[in-house]
């Protein structure tokens, strides 16, 4: 007979391997352009000029398209017709609210103003991520995980409807009002509310609206195994193709700040790593206190620890611009999320095992 620990070992095994080339190795492919980007930068240095040559707002027109290509895919995943079901749960409900919209932006605040005081920009572009709660890649690692797939699909849904409403509200206390309740300076800060609105409207409103009614045209004409399993496999690789166009132009534009001050570059990542590890261990411990069980602890865990990278390089580039020390910092942010969170899969499953076996073993006794 083959252990109940045997069998999770199995199964997270064949989960892995379930990862696709593109996921597999996202950190290499955003180094990849990274790499492209600066080498683009040296050789084609009128690049700025022929970007800013069409705009939509500050943003220009080829930046402003790679971003929504960023997004669309991702929100023509998300379930929306099952989001009632979720309240069938309201401890899960009450802590992904809770660890989401309080714990996460409260605790990105602070690692920011920890590690980067003296650095404004990238201290805004650290807050900006932390605002922007994870609709994308947790699906991943919670399906890696072995978490609660359904669950998950629910809190993305959720997530994404309160960042269209919420996000410029948060966006303002955080870099504003909060930052004057502790005497903190904020004259370095400069946006307005309508800016950040602006933003997430046209880069997470329009492809919100598209992926829904996608979904839902879909679902009606084709039905669901013809929607997720042959229409969003065709679709989805899209997602990193915006992405990794938008670092390319960003590093083209970048390259002599960036290659010059290599520095900066780490004291970005270090609180992002703070961050994640914080952000998980205590999803993951609420979760298992609250006896909501291990799939959905690590459901818990994944859709609090992640962020929409996405969203904050779109408001970032948005509101401060494609050069902005802003825009850097959500762009350094992936290539630190995608590592950190593969290894919190590990960590997930080692746990599961132990949670497997002592329930095995306290079986045995009785």
């Amino acid at each position: 007979m083959i252990s109940a620990p045997a069998t999770a070992a199995h199964e997270e095994q064949a989960l892995l391997r379930r990862l696709s080339v593109l996921d597999r190795f996202l950190p290499a492919w955003i180094l990849a352009a990274m790499v492209v980007g600066l080498l683009l930068g040296r050789l084609v240095p009128s690049l700025q000029g022929a970007l800013d040559s069409v705009k939509v707002g500050q943003t220009s027109l080829p930046i402003a398209l790679g971003l929504l290509l960023m997004m669309y895919p991702v929100l023509a995943k998300v379930r929306y017709e099952e989001m009632g079901h979720v309240t069938g749960d309201r401890r899960l409900l009450v802590l992904s609210l809770l660890l989401n919209w309080l714990i996460g932006p409260a605790l990105m605040f602070t690692l920011a103003w920890v590690f980067l005081a003296d650095q404004p920009t990238f201290r805004t572009g650290l807050i900006v991520i932390g605002l922007a709660r994870c609709i994308a890649m947790v699906l991943v690692w919670n399906d890696l995980a072995c978490g609660d797939r359904e669950a998950a699909a629910l809190l993305v849904a959720i997530n994404s409807i309160f960042q269209v409403l919420t996000y410029a509200l948060l966006g303002t206390f955080y870099l504003k009002i909060l930052p004057g309740w502790l005497g903190l300076g904020t004259e370095d800060v400069r946006f307005s509310t309508s800016e950040i609105t602006k933003a997430v409207l046209i880069f997470l409103g329009i492809p919100l609206a598209a992926g829904y009614l996608t979904r839902r045209i879909g679902l009606r004409a084709k039905g669901r195994d013809w929607y997720e399993q042959k229409f969003l496999p065709k679709i989805g690789p899209f997602a990193l193709y915006g992405l990794l166009f938008t670092i390319v132009v960003m590093f083209a534009l970048q390259g002599k700040a960036i290659t010059g001050d290599p520095v900066s570059v780490m004291r970005i990542a270090l609180p992002l790593l703070a961050y994640f590890a914080i952000m998980w261990s205590v999803s993951f411990f609420l979760g298992t206190r609250a006896r909501l069980g291990y799939p959905k602890s690590a459901t818990l865990a994944f859709t609090a620890a992640g962020n929409n990278f996405e969203l904050a390089i779109a408001v970032s580039i948005g509101v401060w611009g494609v050069t902005s020390g802003q825009a850097l910092a959500g762009v350094i942010g992936p290539l630190i999320e995608v590592p950190a969170l593969v290894a919190l899969v590990y960590v997930s499953l080692w746990l599961r095992r132990r949670l497997v076996r002592s329930t095995t073993s306290g079986q045995t006794r009785e």
